[in-house]
């Protein structure tokens, strides 16, 4: 790096500021072990004055409420947002321990080849929507409750209502094998149930998996398995009628969306879904415990 690498950019952003700053990080990261240790004692020095200084001034503007207004307003600004953030006078703002809590669960998303996006903040709700891979996906469920759900709730606890909103659907495809990368720690192992070709198209196949009753059903390319019991007070609904990939409760008309699990009639609960894969014609179930 050179003389003319550390003439300040143009500064009207905090792209700007950031850009500058990240520029003289490369630089110190070329120097000795003396060198950077120096530049870091001075940095910090820096800083605390700084952060000391600002603490000070927010301590006598909060005894106006008129100049506390005003320094709200100015928190507002993304420049005066970040330094305050930096120096830890501002905490951080509920959306953004929602996505440091989605960014724990990202990393198990991606290696599925999927994500999920904070759409909404409105306390004490929000609502999440899968994209990728997991849009669609009939094990996106226990994906939701095991991963995004659990995450959001011990980072955030005073969002109670967390929702997941319905993306486009397109990105299960005929590769994906339909298993939640949350599923690794189900207790039981993968159980052969059925071949593909005895799965009615559009239909259900009830089988008994590990002493548990279950329902398998064939929507397209979608496989997907869930307890065979109604939601509503645990009645088998292997007998009741599927039209449009939509089966019915033959009990209390209970309907439910046979690709998701996700209960048409009362949204706020649903079909208690099991993982599975297929290989070949090979039908293979894993029991969520």
């Amino acid at each position: 790096m050179n003389a003319v690498d550390l003439v300040p950019t143009q500064r009207d952003t905090l792209a700007g500021y950031t850009g500058d700053i990240e520029r003289l990080e490369a630089l110190f990261a070329s120097w000795d072990e003396t060198q950077r240790s120096a530049a870091e004692a001075y940095r910090r020095a820096i800083e605390d004055l700084q952060g000391e200084a600002f603490r000070r001034l927010i301590r006598a503007l909060k005894t106006d409420p008129a100049a506390l207004q005003a320094m709200k307003t100015a928190a507002a600004d993304e420049i005066v947002y970040a330094v305050l953030r930096h120096h830890n006078i501002l905490k951080p703002s509920l959306s953004e321990r929602v996505e440091a809590a989605l960014d724990g669960v990202r990393p198990m998303l991606a290696s599925h080849g999927g994500d999920v996006e904070l759409v909404s903040v409105r306390p004490p709700s929000i609502e999440v929507r899968f994209t990728g891979a997991c849009d669609g996906c009939p094990a996106s469920a226990l994906t939701f409750h095991a991963g995004v759900k659990k995450a959001v709730e011990e980072a955030c606890p005073e969002i109670t209502d967390i929702l997941q909103v319905k993306g486009s659907g397109a990105g299960a495809n005929d590769s994906v094998r339909f298993v939640s990368p949350f599923a690794l720690g189900a207790v039981d192992g993968w159980h052969l149930v059925c071949r593909l070709d005895e799965i009615p198209q559009g239909g259900i196949l009830r089988q008994v998996v590990g002493g548990e009753n279950v329902i398998l059903s064939r929507q397209g390319a979608v496989v997907s398995c869930f307890q065979n019991a109604c939601a509503h007070l645990g009645l088998e609904i292997d007998g009741g009628a599927v039209e449009d990939g939509i089966v019915t409760c033959p009990w209390h008309g209970f309907r439910y969306d046979l690709a998701t699990g996700e209960c048409l009639t009362a949204p706020e609960v649903q079909l208690q879904p099991h993982m599975v894969k297929v290989i070949g014609n090979r039908v293979e179930v894993r029991l969520a415990r």
